[in-house]
């Protein structure tokens, strides 16, 4: 179902139990190049591999497409349009744009996915995009030797884990609204699994951005703000509890007035200051795509096609 416009088609077997490396070996297409992995290596683990194949391949642009039929190629165009037009370097999809489309997206998908995307819009730093686990993506080739991939999970936290290295490169990602096709599949995906292990996980990242991008990348107003912030809540909070336990267990009596602003004061303006900073992070979302400038991929792209563009 893929279009004819796609140069190159790298299927990915990831050591599959069923007939998949039997059919992949069936199909007769110059196009088509199969891998064969050994061992499971996991959505990531199997992305990564195939991105390899494809940059050995020339690609320019390297589209994911997993092989459970929810993802449209019918939607495929959208979805890279912005990187050849040098908008970003990498896109993904967006399944809750449109209400209507939302529907045929499970309930407990959808709740699942409204969380996480908070969480993880704190830990990558990509504070403008929705639904992290979209896993119809696009990536601009140049942009894949620049990753860190010892530190791109290979299993289910890939999409997340992906998001937070492309923003220490400081990489261009922009949603494209594509609804998902839903039918009667079975999800390898344990919601319960993902509740207990990603908010642990995108903690971990949110630090670990936070303090190579404010503290050893740069330090600025941000660095100030979130030090001085955790400094003055911090010292609210200890000097509060510290006061009512000596007057409630010690003198047993109620804590003095001016005790009590001295412990809220320093909270108050700590809070104000990390809420500060937290919008000073928001606003440093990248905007400036790292691809080469060179539009030609873009000529060639219409060169090579038979779209017909519309005012």
């Amino acid at each position: 179902g893929l279009p004819s416009y796609i140069q190159w088609v790298v299927l990915v077997d990831d050591a599959s139990r069923d007939r998949t490396a039997e059919i992949i070996d069936s199909l007769k297409s110059e196009r088509i190049h199969g891998i064969h992995l050994p061992e499971n290596q996991g959505v990531g683990g199997a992305t990564m591999r195939g991105y390899e194949e494809a940059l050995a391949l020339g690609a320019d642009v390297i589209v994911k497409v997993d092989g459970d039929g929810q993802m449209d190629p019918a939607y495929l165009l959208p979805l890279i349009a912005p990187i050849l037009m040098d908008q970003a370097d990498y896109t993904k999809g967006n399944r809750f744009i449109h209400a209507d489309q939302i529907k045929s997206m499970p309930v407990i998908r959808r709740i699942g996915n409204a969380g996480l995307s908070f969480l993880t819009k704190a830990a990558s730093g990509y504070w403008d995009i929705f639904d992290p686990t979209n896993g119809y993506t696009a990536i601009h080739g140049s942009i894949i030797p620049w990753l860190n991939k010892s530190l791109i999970d290979r299993r289910f936290f890939y999409e997340t884990s992906m998001l937070m290295q492309l923003y220490l490169i400081r990489a261009v990602v922009k949603d494209v609204p594509i609804p998902s096709r839903y039918a009667d599949e079975t999800s390898n995906l344990s919601e319960l699994k993902a509740f207990f292990e990603f908010p642990i996980r995108l903690l971990k990242g949110l630090l670990s951005r936070l303090w190579f991008q404010y503290f050893v990348r740069d330090f600025g107003i941000f660095s100030i703000f979130m030090v001085s912030g955790v400094a003055f809540f911090a010292f609210g909070i200890i000097f509060g509890l510290y006061h009512w336990i000596i007057s409630a267990f010690v003198y047993h009596t109620a804590t003095p007035t001016g005790t009590i602003m001295l412990a809220i004061l320093p909270i108050i303006l700590g809070v104000q200051l990390i809420l500060q900073g937290i919008v000073l992070d928001v606003q440093n979302v990248p905007t400036n795509p790292l691809q080469n400038e060179d539009t030609s991929i873009l000529g060639q792209f219409l060169k090579n096609t038979s779209i017909t563009q519309q005012s």
